[in-house]
């Protein structure tokens, strides 16, 4: 299987994250790319690539193209008023009842500002090299995307930071562009087939959800700790079916406490019936290692075995398979952990 990294991703390095009302270490740090890379380097069945540069247009596609010009500049602009700053956070969210029967919100002010205008939560800092990685992002994306356009059964893009939690028009959850959305418009839009984002990453997938609710060229399936517990809180219940043209395009499978991999294998055989049944020319896999047994923000109990039958199953659906790397925070397991997976694609075809 083809792999697509890049070292671009070790730009975005924040310090610390702000979680459950603690300042602490991310989790989500550049370690996890590399110990990812280093299992599928050394494993013969991988032969890894570097991404093209595609450029921002396939991410304004999808994206607000103010979030794109804000995360070029906010590093820079930041400094200037909080010179020597590392880690770039809001101070201030801008809600809507600050200016309740005010009127709109200004179009451009202090960057200080801004930074609540497009950020979602506490998180996901702007380090100095993360527009940079973010872009790098896409492209592995993109990349992994065309090589099963131009006839690779499947392949696998090593990116990072992930994606899927950014909607269109804001970033957070880790993500800042939605890398997984970026590939399935580009399949939908040039080859006019339709698509379907398989997301079996813990945490629901609410950008993704968000960004293709109301289409029905892709469908948006996912399996992840139920909402009523887990982050992001705000979305992933299962009556959340789609609107107008995208009415049942969206399925939700939200796991209870402990699922394991027999709880799991059921919920994703159904997925897969969902799947089929909606006939997409490729399916864009967003794959979150985040549900093994020992991962720190989990609450699941999948076997590194459970994931090598996950993905056994969905090889069964018998398409092409673009697969992209979202969560999975468990340094010590993480390689093994997407590796198996990956191993199941390839095996159960």
């Amino acid at each position: 299987m083809q792999v697509v990294a890049s070292d671009r991703h070790r730009g975005h390095a924040p310090l610390a994250e702000i979680e459950a009302s603690g300042l602490q270490s991310p989790f989500e740090h550049p370690g996890r790319a590399d110990a990812i890379h280093e299992a599928l380097a050394a494993d013969g069945r991988f032969s890894v690539v570097e991404p093209v540069r595609w450029g921002t247009a396939p991410i304004t596609a999808v994206h607000d193209p103010g979030l794109v010009e804000f995360l070029e500049r906010a590093w820079v602009e930041y400094q200037v008023d909080h010179p020597g700053t590392h880690d770039v956070v809001p101070d201030v969210f801008a809600m809507p009842g600050l200016l309740d029967g005010m009127g709109p919100f200004p179009e451009r002010s202090l960057v200080d500002h801004e930074l609540g205008r497009w950020c979602f939560e506490t998180t996901t800092p702007i380090t100095e090299g993360t527009f940079d990685a973010a872009r790098s992002a896409v492209d592995i994306a993109l990349t992994a995307t065309g090589a099963v356009l131009d006839g690779e059964p499947s392949a696998y893009g090593l990116c990072r930071p992930p994606g899927h939690h950014a909607p269109t028009a804001l970033y957070g959850g880790y993500c800042f562009f939605n890398n997984a959305a970026v590939a399935a418009h580009h399949v939908a839009s040039t080859t006019g087939s339709k698509v379907t984002v398989l997301d079996v990453d813990y945490h629901h997938g609410n950008g993704t959800q968000q960004i293709f609710y109301q289409r029905d060229d892709v469908q948006y399936v996912s399996l992840h700790g139920d909402p009523a517990r887990a982050y992001p809180y705000v979305s992933g219940f299962t009556d959340e079916t789609g609107a107008g043209r995208g009415a049942g395009c969206n399925r939700n499978l939200p796991l209870a406490v402990g699922a394991d991999d027999a709880a799991y294998g059921s919920a994703l055989a159904a997925a897969c019936e969902a799947i089929a049944g909606f006939e997409p020319s490729i399916v864009v896999v967003s794959l979150g290692v985040d549900t093994f047994h020992n991962d720190p923000i989990s609450d699941l109990a999948i076997t590194t075995e459970g994931l090598r039958e996950q993905g056994e199953l969905v090889a069964q659906l018998a398409l092409p398979m673009v697969i992209l790397q979202e969560g999975g925070y468990d340094i010590d397991a993480i390689g093994a952990n997407v590796k198996a997976f990956l191993s199941g694609i390839t095996s159960g075809v």
